[in-house]
């Protein structure tokens, strides 16, 4: 078993079952999720990272799979190339200071949420490709922190809430997945392990309780009124930031 104290177990499964929530219930709890697993590793970012993304694939499968019928995938092809842009940018920024790193994806959140405000007043307003794609990409390279930029961006869309959750599913599964080699690969370019073994075996141990949370999430989605789903979403953006900004 991985050398981890009851008080790190605890919070990884924390971690674990806001993932699964996340991806089928409650987006936003996704920033949550990422904050929880950097202070089980002690601020360890590119550590947390690393553990982190098998999780997330394992839930975005569920998303997928569970609201497959709901998904708008037309409305993601406009966001892949600045997303590719985004991704490409963000592993060379692995390199840099992950106190750095999670301070400028906090502040980029807190602009996108003024400006989803401003969007709000502007009925006409259509949510800009370039600026969400190339942000999502960048933030879900540098610490799997993307959840609330795509928020952002699907709320603009104004989906309801089971295709914003299909569409966010697919969109994390392909981006996710792209970001496995990503991972692997570091330390060929002077980088930290992200993905070891260790790692993947605490991964292994946590499968459970993402399923738990997915599950809790998909049956309490359809209880959430479209009004308060919304506001959830903008507000555990905007918590997320600050627990990203600390």
């Amino acid at each position: 078993m991985p050398d981890l104290t009851l008080a790190q177990w605890s919070l990884l499964v924390l971690c674990a079952l806001f993932t699964g929530l996340a991806k089928t219930g409650i987006p936003g709890l996704g920033t949550l999720a990422v904050t929880l697993a950097a202070l089980a590793l002690h601020g360890e970012v590119q550590r947390s990272a690393g553990l982190l993304l098998p999780l997330l694939c394992f839930a975005d499968v569920l998303g997928v799979w569970w609201f497959r019928r709901h998904a708008q995938v037309r409305s993601l092809w406009e966001l892949l190339p600045w997303v590719a842009c985004g991704m490409v940018l963000g592993a060379a920024a692995l390199l840099l200071d992950a106190t750095l790193l999670r301070r400028l994806v906090a502040g980029i959140i807190l602009v996108m949420v003024v400006l989803q405000f401003v969007r709000a007043r502007l009925e006409s307003a259509a949510p800009w490709p370039g600026f969400y794609g190339s942000t999502a990409g960048f933030a879900t390279t540098v610490a799997n922190a993307a959840g609330p930029v795509m928020s952002l961006y699907l709320l603009a869309r104004r989906l309801p809430k089971e295709e914003f959750i299909a569409t966010g599913a697919w969109f994390f599964l392909v981006v996710n997945l792209t970001k496995l080699p990503i991972y692997a690969a570091q330390p060929c370019w002077g980088g930290p392990r992200m993905i070891t073994g260790a790692s993947l075996l605490t991964d292994a141990c946590l499968l459970p309780a993402v399923f738990l949370g997915a599950y809790a999430g998909r049956r309490l989605v359809g209880h959430i009124p479209q009004l308060w789903f919304e506001r959830a979403v903008l507000g555990l953006a905007i918590v997320g930031a600050l627990m990203l900004l600390r």
